[in-house]
C-alpha cells in the first residue's frame, strides 16, 4: 500500500491510498477519513459507495461528511467505482466501463478480467484496511449514491452480517426494470436475467429484506427518477414490512448538494447501530 496523499481534517486524518489489486488486476486508489478517536484506539468504519463517472475524490471533497465523521468517532472509506488503467477495458458511453464498474462482478468479455469489484470491495479491500488501520472489523455500515446506493444496498442484503448498517443517496433502486440498468447488467452478467437478481435492491428487498433498518433519501427533483424508480423500492419495502425510513426530499436533485444536506442523517444514522455493537 502506497501513500498518495495525507492531510489533517477536523482533528483527524484524511489520506489516499494506492495497492495492487489481485482482484482487478491493475492498481486501485481509495480514500480513508480516520476520526481522532482512531489515534488511541480502533473504530467503526462507514463505507461510502459513489456513482458513475465518479473516482474516490467525489464524496471525499464534495459531501461534508468528514465532519460529521469525527463528531461520532467514525472511519470512512471512499473507494473508487471500477478498475483503471492502461489494459483496462472501457467504453465511449459515460455508463459502462472506467467510471461505472456498478459493483458485480463481470463475467462477461472484455469486462471479466479486471471488472471483479463485489470482491474486491467487499472482501480484498476489507482485509487490506484491517491490516493497515484501526478499525473495528466487526463494525461496519455501508452507504452510496447513486450507482453507489445500488452498491450499497446490494451488499447489505446480500451480505448482512459484514455490513451492520446500510443507508443510500438516490440509488439506482431497480436496474433490471429500467433500460439504464438492464444494458450494464445485460453487459457485465449476460443476458440471463436470472444472474441479475442479486444485484436489483428491489427484488432483493422482496426476497430477503434486511436484519436491520434501512435508511433511503431520494430528491424529488430528481432529473433520473424514470431511471432510479425508486417507487419499486418503496413498493418492496412495504411489502415486506422491512423496518425503514425513505424519505423523498421535496426540492433536492441528484447532485452533491443534496447528498451534502443529508450527509449528518445518515452518518448519525450509522453511528447509532455500529456503536451498539
Amino acid at each position: 500500500m502506497k501513500i498518495v496523499s495525507e492531510n489533517a481534517c477536523f482533528d483527524g486524518l484524511q489520506g489516499v491510498y494506492s495497492h495492487a489489486s489481485n482482484s482487478c488486476a491493475c492498481d486501485m486508489t481509495f480514500g480513508m477519513y480516520l476520526p481522532p478517536e482512531a489515534k488511541t484506539q480502533k473504530v467503526p468504519v462507514l463505507w461510502y459507495l459513489s456513482g458513475l463517472t465518479c473516482t474516490h475524490e467525489n464524496a471525499m471533497t464534495k459531501a461534508g461528511a468528514q465532519g460529521w465523521a469525527a463528531e461520532h468517532g467514525i472511519a470512512l472509506v471512499f473507494p473508487d467505482t471500477s478498475p483503471r488503467g492502461q489494459g483496462v477495458a472501457d467504453d465511449d458511453e459515460y455508463d459502462l466501463g472506467q467510471g461505472a464498474g456498478f459493483y458485480v462482478n463481470a463475467t462477461q468479455q472484455p469486462w471479466a478480467p479486471h471488472f471483479q469489484m463485489w470482491d474486491y470491495l467487499t472482501s480484498e479491500l476489507p482485509a487490506l484496511l484491517m491490516k493497515e488501520f484501526p478499525l473495528i472489523e466487526e463494525a461496519q455500515g455501508i452507504t452510496g449514491h447513486s450507482m453507489g446506493g445500488h452498491g450499497a444496498l446490494t451488499m447489505a442484503m446480500n451480505l448482512p452480517e459484514q455490513y451492520k448498517s446500510v443507508s443510500a443517496f438516490a440509488p439506482i433502486a431497480n436496474p433490471s426494470g429500467s433500460d439504464w440498468g438492464r444494458k450494464q447488467l445485460a453487459a457485465y452478467l449476460g443476458d440471463n436475467e436470472g444472474d441479475w437478481q442479486a444485484h436489483d435492491s428491489s427484488l432483493l428487498m422482496r426476497e430477503k429484506g434486511y436484519r436491520g433498518h434501512v435508511l433511503v433519501d431520494q430528491g424529488a427533483s430528481d432529473q433520473f427518477l424514470k431511471l432510479l424508480k425508486p417507487e419499486v423500492l418503496s413498493h418492496a419495502i412495504a411489502e415486506r414490512r422491512q423496518p425503514a425510513t425513505f424519505r423523498m426530499q421535496a426540492g433536492y436533485d441528484h447532485s452533491y448538494f443534496f447528498v451534502a444536506s443529508f450527509m449528518e442523517d445518515h452518518i448519525g444514522f450509522h453511528a447509532e447501530t455500529l456503536y451498539g455493537i
